[in-house]
């Protein structure tokens, strides 16, 4: 990628940004199917956004393989997605005319064909702080890592070195993570925020991540969306655990967030406009459309925002959100979360919209 070209993307990259922070309601970009895919693969890195189930056979609590996780699913089947449906990476595999769903890399029984159009190496509550996967049991992001090597060597396996190459940079890389390390490790038990402050906490983060994507472009990838953090503090188990009795929003998770997501945008704009780091990173801001969500609601035709589908809609989550001690509300198409943490298949859709309106086209252009 010449340096002319990469400063027409970021330019294009500010310009689209700009819009997108004035644009009302989203609507969905379409790929032209006669073109054929607009990817030769996605490629996922993160958290339980875009898990679709490596965490089930793992010996920890954070799981979703279990109903009603995956009650609107094919077959209504717990696959282990986070949600009643589909998860973003799903829908970015349909969007992009890739496949119909973006499998776990652990767990399946892959065909050729799967492994050569991409998997997922996300683990729910992982993190970019390296102690934030090991306080639950779960696949830190250096292991995912590993696990992508491993990948990797059965592509070459499969299709031989050459198509590998072309399979890997022709990929939609994406990378989901950070918002567990906030909501859990610094918010939630006493392990960081007795030893940082805020923004010295962000700025682990932020160098967690940079080495991360450094990483991630050192193995071949050409093209990786970045997710920014959500408004953390409006999360329905984040207003039951900080925003008292009355559940507001907790403006500190809310900061971090936000500062969370300027410094990694800062740290975006100086890999691209690094001449030695060959790869094109795109922020992908899903904060705005999720406060929007979450503060205007009826404008998506939903009536319930504050509160998940699962239980009470308070806490639940995971292993408490379990279908054989919990109710689960019978309107889901009316929320926008499903448990306490996670959005459902309809919110998602929006979100997903939203990135396809704004970055895809400039990630895959």
């Amino acid at each position: 990628m010449t340096m002319h070209t990469r400063r027409s993307m970021l330019l294009v990259v500010v310009a689209v940004a700009a819009a997108a922070a004035r644009a009302p309601v989203s609507h969905a970009y379409s790929y032209n199917a006669s073109q054929g895919p607009l990817a030769t693969a996605v490629i996922v890195f993160g958290d339980s956004i875009v898990d679709p189930g490596n965490n089930n056979g793992l010996h920890t609590l954070i799981k979703a393989n279990h109903a009603p996780y995956g009650k609107d699913f094919p077959n209504h089947q717990p696959t282990g997605r986070y949600s009643n449906g589909l998860i973003p990476t799903d829908l970015i595999a349909q969007g992009l005319g890739v496949k119909q769903f973006l499998p776990a890399y652990l767990g399946v029984d892959h065909s050729p064909e799967d492994l050569l159009t991409g998997v997922s190496f996300a683990s729910g509550a992982t993190g970019f702080d390296p102690l934030t996967p090991v306080v639950v049991s779960v696949i830190s992001l250096e292991q995912q890592l590993a696990y992508y090597d491993e990948y990797r060597s059965k592509l070459v396996a499969i299709a031989g070195e050459e198509e590998t190459e072309r399979i890997i940079s022709g990929a939609l890389f994406v990378v989901c993570a950070g918002t567990d390390d906030v909501a859990n490790t610094y918010f939630t038990t006493p392990f960081r925020s007795v030893e940082y402050d805020i923004p010295s906490y962000v700025d682990l983060l932020v160098a967690g991540a940079e080495a991360f994507l450094r990483n991630v472009s050192s193995r071949g990838a050409r093209k990786i969306g970045f997710v920014g953090m959500p408004p953390v503090g409006c999360v329905p188990s984040q207003r039951t655990l900080g925003g008292g009795a009355a559940r507001l929003c907790e403006p500190k998770r809310n900061m971090a967030a936000q500062l969370y997501n300027a410094r990694i945008q800062d740290m975006v704009a100086g890999l691209n406009g690094d001449p030695s780091f060959p790869t094109l990173v795109v922020f992908l801001d899903i904060y705005r459309v999720l406060d929007d969500l979450m503060e205007r609601g009826d404008k998506y035709g939903f009536t319930e925002t504050t509160r998940g589908c699962c239980g009470t809609g308070t806490i639940e989550v995971t292993g408490l959100c379990d279908a054989r001690f919990v109710s689960v509300c019978d309107d889901v198409e009316q929320h926008v979360f499903f448990d306490s943490y996670h959005p459902t298949e309809r919110a998602y859709r929006i979100i997903v919209n939203d990135i396809f309106d704004n970055y895809i086209q400039v990630l895959v252009g």
